[in-house]
């Protein structure tokens, strides 16, 4: 471990020191590549017209050596459930309950600028409240370095590990309400280094990091000593001005558990609720995970799934291997089409073309998703879960959006199979 730090530092080194060499003059991106949240603030351009920059939003400003972008974001939400008898009788057996509540889901405040250099050199700092711990924590902060000498750039500090599309995405941008359980079992944020290349022409992308839980220790269901991921993808299909495209990626991430001791347990979706499956804490060496993607755009249309596997090197558990993954449908009935970013690979947010506070009816989108996963393997028994979620979100404007759903869920668990049945809804500010 010690040599792995000090190889760390040497790396981070090198790339800093090639930072600061001269390159030419680059553009600032304003959407940054995979893993960000939200959009920088980049070096204003000369208005050709007027010889001066442009006008700037309320939360934009432009310091001597840097500009600098304030950002934010609120969620609070509702959740009800109806449960059966098997339901309640696993509930007891877990020694849970799962109760009817309001509750703030989070709130983040998020800088972000670049610096005025000839290189592309943006920086972020984000901050989280978080609902169920009650606790702040540190979230995507760093430096990234945009390297076009090789078709990519480099991110320093805290992000999110480059594994599945929808586990980069911003939250806030996603279409249901969490993302799907199967992603639950890995952390979403590593401290470390991270690589993102790409191939524009024949629409390749590629991620590469190596990471450690210096900061994040404690505040995901699993820490790791270190841990290594890598996505690559392609896009057969990609035409942005018919929002057409076709998109498929491959995840895989290795982990060393801290302690070598492992814990994997999910939530049925929904933030205020309890954890429905568990494999309680067992002895692993290390973890392998796989994962694939697989999304297509057409105008309002957007179909995607991801299946993962997680596999564990535990002798005395029979090296399990958990399984799961998801369905999803959404269209936006008001005829906008999700965002699609070339550079990061994900999906954004979706556009507000007619805002609520501007006589429109913003955009509304509706969503179906079926999700799984199965924590039963070798002598673990932590449980199947299965769900059902149709669900509509209201885009009033680019800062407020209004979501409400029903969710079906069978659990497998116990020996019995439960009925749970969740009554969702959330609001949620955003300023980017």
């Amino acid at each position: 471990m010690e040599s792995f730090n000090a190889s760390y530092r040497f790396v981070i080194f090198l790339i800093l020191l090639y930072s600061v060499l001269p390159a030419q003059a680059q553009q600032h991106p304003k959407q940054l590549p995979d893993g960000t949240e939200g959009e920088v603030l980049t070096t204003p351009l000369i208005d050709s017209a007027t010889g001066k920059p442009p006008k700037r939003n309320w939360n934009e400003f432009n310091l001597g050596f840097t500009t600098l972008k304030v950002g934010g974001g609120y969620l609070y939400e509702f959740v009800g459930f109806n449960q059966d008898d098997m339901a309640k009788a696993q509930m007891d057996s877990a020694g849970v309950e799962a109760k009817n509540e309001f509750k703030v889901r989070d709130s983040r405040i998020m800088l972000s600028g670049a610096f005025k250099t000839r290189r592309t050199i943006t920086w972020k700092l984000g901050l989280m409240y978080d609902g169920v711990t009650e606790a702040w924590w540190v979230r995507e902060t760093g430096v990234l370095v945009a390297l076009p000498e090789i078709a990519g750039h480099v991110f320093v500090g805290r992000t999110k590990e480059g594994f599945s599309l929808n586990k980069v995405m911003n939250g806030y941008a996603g279409w249901t309400f969490e993302r799907q359980m199967a992603l639950d079992v890995i952390p979403i944020f590593g401290d470390g280094i991270k690589f993102m290349g790409y191939l524009p022409k024949p629409r390749i992308f590629w991620n590469a990091g190596v990471y450690a839980d210096w900061f994040s220790e404690g505040q995901t269901f699993s820490t790791y000593n270190w841990q290594t991921a890598f996505r690559v993808g392609w896009r057969p299909i990609y035409d942005p001005a018919h929002h057409h495209v076709f998109h498929i990626g491959a995840s895989y991430r290795y982990g060393q558990p801290l302690n070598g001791q492992m814990r994997l347990k999910s939530r049925p979706e929904a933030n205020p609720a309890p954890n429905f499956i568990d494999t309680g804490t067992f002895p692993s060496d290390h973890s392998n995970h796989y994962g694939t993607e697989v999304y297509y755009t057409k105008g309002p249309l957007t179909v995607g799934s991801e299946i993962l596997w997680h596999s564990f090197t535990s002798p005395s558990t029979d090296n399990p291997t958990f399984f799961g993954g998801d369905v999803a449908v959404t269209y936006v009935l008001t005829g906008e089409s999700r965002v699609y970013s070339s550079e990061s690979s994900i999906y954004a947010f979706v556009p507000v073309e007619k805002p609520v506070f501007r006589g429109g009816w913003g955009a509304v989108e509706a969503v179906l998703r079926f999700s799984y996963l199965d924590l039963d393997d070798g002598t673990i028994e932590g449980g199947k879960l299965w769900r059902i979620t149709p669900m509509v979100n209201w885009y009033l404007s680019k800062y407020v959006r209004f979501e409400i759903g029903y969710g079906y869920s069978v659990l497998d668990r116990y020996q019995l199979k439960g009925v749970t049945q969740l009554f969702q809804s959330r609001i949620h500010f955003q300023i980017l």
